[in-house]
C-alpha cells in the first residue's frame, strides 16, 4: 500500500513540475502574439488603403511571410500551457471577426480612409495584445 501511494505522490511532484514548467516556457506565446499584433498595424493599413492588384500582392506575400514565420517559430517550442488550443482558437477567431469586419466596412462604407485604417490597424491588433498581456501575467 506505502509503495502505491509513494508512487502516485511521485507522479504528482512530475506532473506539478512539468505545469510549472509549461508555465515558465510559455513566455513564446506572449512574443508570438506581440509580433502577431505588431503585423496587424502594417497589414491592416496594406488591406484597407491600398487598392488593385500590386496590393493584393503585396498585402497576400507580407500575410503568407507573417504567418508562416509565426508558424515555423510556434511549432519550435518545447512546451505549450494547459488550455493553449481553447486560448489560441478565441484570440485567433477574435481576430478573424474584427478583421472580416474591418475588410468590409474598407471595401463598402470607408473606402480608402486614413482615419479608419489607423483605427482598423488598432482595432486588429488588440485581440492580440490583450491576449499577449494575459499570457505574459500567466506564465509569471
Amino acid at each position: 500500500m506505502r509503495e502505491t501511494a509513494a508512487a502516485a505522490v511521485g507522479a504528482l511532484g512530475r506532473a506539478a513540475g512539468a505545469e510549472k514548467a509549461a508555465r515558465q516556457g510559455s513566455g513564446w506565446y506572449a512574443r508570438y502574439l506581440w509580433a502577431f499584433a505588431a503585423g496587424q498595424l502594417v497589414l491592416v493599413p496594406v488591406a484597407v488603403l491600398w487598392r488593385g492588384p500590386v496590393s493584393a500582392v503585396v498585402f497576400g506575400v507580407t500575410n503568407a511571410l507573417l504567418v508562416t514565420g509565426l508558424s515555423v517559430y510556434a511549432a519550435r517550442q518545447r512546451v505549450v500551457r494547459r488550455g493553449f488550443g481553447v486560448k489560441h482558437g478565441v484570440l485567433v477567431g477574435s481576430w478573424a471577426v474584427v478583421f472580416a469586419l474591418v475588410a468590409v466596412l474598407g471595401f463598402t462604407v470607408f473606402g480608402p480612409s486614413v482615419p479608419f485604417a489607423v483605427g482598423a490597424a488598432l482595432a486588429c491588433a488588440l485581440p492580440l495584445a490583450v491576449g499577449a498581456w494575459t499570457e505574459m501575467r500567466g506564465s509569471v
